[in-house]
């Protein structure tokens, strides 16, 4: 799960987070391939985001190491947050600027080149354009869930995080999301590392599956290697069966 440094987009080794006497990761050490989607998963308190707050240098480890796009990130931070994105549902947005607004101000950020044309793009694809010049504040939660995703691919990024990236979408909103992230990695070649409680995206989408549980990892690989070493027919009850095992 851990390779050379040089053909991954993500290299952690040892990762450790402590809030006083509570340890909410635990040296965790994994990789993300360059082109590759790998889902970080396990239920409530497992860890995962408080990992995806380190890999964007919002939380300060504890101890280990952290490497995106072939460069420690403890001090490349401002050269690698230009080349990497994030969405989440679950945060918000500048609620009295419109979204287009909103996208201006995050191409301005992330220095894009031609950023009305990149933004239009977005809008079109992201089936935006009824509610462009609407405030955040005034969108629907999958409005702005659709909103976040184009916020997240603004820049072209060659490492994108994704929690829960579709969420609150409807079956048909949501699948298509899913497509136009499929279609994005095959054309860009982008990493992606994909949190979600949405079992059959992450089979479709990713390529490894990390199985995380009160901050430690408990398994990992392709999810056809897990539904056979767990001899079940979904990932959901992969899922169920590592989430409920007691520790060792």
């Amino acid at each position: 799960m851990l390779t050379a440094a040089a053909d991954q987009a993500v290299v952690v080794r040892d990762l450790r987070k402590s809030y006083g006497a509570s340890e909410a990761v635990r040296g965790i050490s994994f990789s993300v391939g360059r082109g590759q989607t790998v889902a970080l998963l396990g239920g409530n308190g497992a860890g995962k985001t408080t990992t995806l707050s380190m890999l964007l240098g919002v939380l300060t480890p504890s101890s280990g190491s952290i490497e995106l796009l072939g460069l420690p990130l403890a001090q490349h931070r401002y050269d690698i947050l230009p080349r990497i994105n994030f969405t989440s549902p679950y945060v918000d947005l500048p609620k009295r600027l419109s979204v287009v607004e909103n996208l201006r101000v995050f191409a301005g950020l992330y220095g894009v080149d031609d950023a009305r044309q990149r933004i239009a793009e977005l809008i079109a694809e992201l089936d935006l354009t009824e509610v462009a010049d609407r405030s955040y504040a005034n969108l629907s939660a999958g409005q702005r869930t659709r909103v976040s995703l184009a916020k997240s691919l603004l820049n072209s990024p060659e490492l994108l995080l994704l929690d829960e990236p579709t969420a609150s979408l409807d079956p048909d909103v949501g699948d298509r999301m899913r497509s136009l992230l499929e279609r994005f990695r095959a054309q860009s070649g982008c990493a992606m590392l994909l949190a979600s409680h949405n079992m059959a995206e992450v089979e479709r989408l990713c390529d490894e599956v990390i199985m995380l549980r009160r901050g430690e990892i408990v398994d990992h690989g392709s999810p056809a290697v897990l539904l056979a070493k767990y001899g079940r027919s979904s990932l959901d009850d992969v899922f169920l069966d590592i989430s409920r095992a007691e520790p060792a």
